[in-house]
């Protein structure tokens, strides 16, 4: 009996561990999701809602205000697949993210390299490379439409004084997609700036120190320390930078909508045409969907080939 019993009760007590467990990860999971309430309630009101609303319109033809009307299928994706203007809109956002990101990391991380150096008054140069944090979208590309006045503007003054030729910004189609991706850089500066700097000064100066002895200089020291140990700040502002530059409206839409000749028309401002100028709610909505998709495809790929080079410890 005794070889009997002393089985019965271990398993009774692995028994009660277990439910203790449960129970403590109930307990847990509903602390979390208290925390995370007003998070879930924000994602669901205004982004999972409307992708879903977005989707289900793609696939039907809507009357003139928008209501959904008929079943169309895929009709509204062979649309807008054989269509040349969205073709054209998806290289140009192309052609604006690979403008935009590779110049905001490598200005970004130049400017917080600066700001990391101990010297008199820093403070007031991170405070001037910080500031654009502050500038909306809107304001950014209205001061930038004086400076890039063709008659007044700063930029062919400094052209004139250096007996350069006048250059069209904002009305050449060799340059308008240049003109606002240089706006966009400058309003993406500020926050890129302030994350490098704070991953920057998370790092120990015995590293520093340590590859001084050894011999190491600055370059070497910015290569094997300080680029390993921001990469995943690095690789969060990358994906973030994509996604932000395939998803630019405000710039186009003030300073060229989508002028000279489309050469500035991303598909954002595609969609926003198709929707509140023409009313073509469907096409609107399965042109939203591709662009979805596309931005989901960058990132898998970012996520697949960048991670593997990140360091979190």
């Amino acid at each position: 009996m005794a070889t009997q019993t002393a089985p019965t009760t271990h398993t009774i007590g692995a028994t009660s561990q277990r439910t203790n467990a449960r129970i403590r990860n109930l307990k847990n999971f509903g602390v979390a999701m208290v925390f995370l309430a007003p998070s879930l309630v924000i994602f669901v009101s205004f982004v999972f809602i409307p992708l879903l609303k977005t989707i289900q319109l793609s696939f039907f033809l809507t009357d003139p205000i928008g209501r959904m009307a008929a079943f169309a299928g895929f009709e509204n994706y062979e649309r807008i697949l054989g269509d040349k203007d969205l073709w054209n809109s998806l290289n140009v956002s192309l052609m604006f993210a690979l403008y935009v990101v590779p110049a905001t990391m490598i200005l970004s991380l130049f400017f917080a390299t600066l700001a990391n150096f101990q010297l008199r008054g820093i403070s007031v140069f991170r405070v001037i490379f910080s500031s654009t944090i502050a500038v909306s979208g809107a304001t950014a590309s209205l001061i930038f439409l004086f400076l890039f006045h063709p008659a007044i503007g700063i930029f062919n003054y400094v052209l004139d004084l250096a007996h350069l030729p006048r250059v069209q910004w904002l009305t050449g189609t060799a340059t308008a997609l240049l003109s606002v991706s240089m706006v966009t850089v400058w309003l993406n500066i500020g926050f890129n700036t302030v994350l490098f700097l704070a991953a920057m000064q998370g790092i120990s100066q015995e590293l520093y120190e340590s590859a001084t002895i050894d011999g190491a200089g600055f370059w070497q020291s910015f290569r094997h320390i300080t680029i390993p140990l921001i990469s995943p700040t690095l690789f969060f502002l990358i994906i973030v930078s994509t996604l932000g530059a395939l998803q630019t409206f405000t710039q186009i839409n003030v300073m060229t909508r989508g002028g000279p000749i489309d050469s500035t028309n991303v598909i954002v401002y595609l969609i926003y045409r198709a929707f509140y100028f023409n009313g073509q709610y469907g096409i609107a909505g399965a042109m939203s969907v591709v662009l979805f998709l596309i931005m989901l495809v960058f990132t898998i790929l970012q996520f697949g080939v960048l991670e593997r080079r990140v360091h979190y410890s």
